[in-house]
């Protein structure tokens, strides 16, 4: 058995659309790729301005960081002079005593 194909003949004006239907379908897809590129460019520029104001934030918490520090580093400075304070007067006295008795 013998199968005959059948051949179209494409003519000019058959060949001009399926090249004119092949370029505004690629036209129609590189928009597609412009639109996704554009939505990722922003969405980039969001996460840009987040990491920014984070990045500020840390500056802030670390400048309270060596506030908190430096208080800290205060207290226990004057800790330590109330405890020689305490130390000084207890000695003042134990001296008065001393000589009031030897007086």
């Amino acid at each position: 058995m013998s199968e005959k194909k059948t051949k179209k003949e494409i003519g000019m004006d058959d060949l001009a659309r399926i090249v004119q239907e092949g370029f505004l379908d690629m036209g129609n897809r590189i928009g597609g790729v412009e639109s996704k590129i554009v939505g990722l460019e922003s969405r980039i520029g969001g996460l840009e301005s987040k990491i920014g104001g984070l990045e500020s934030r840390m500056e802030t918490l670390e400048t309270d960081v060596k506030g908190i520090k430096s208080t800290v580093e205060n207290i226990e400075a004057e800790l330590n002079k109330k405890v020689d304070k305490t130390e000084h007067n207890t000695l003042k006295y134990r001296v008065e005593k001393l000589e009031k008795k030897f007086a």
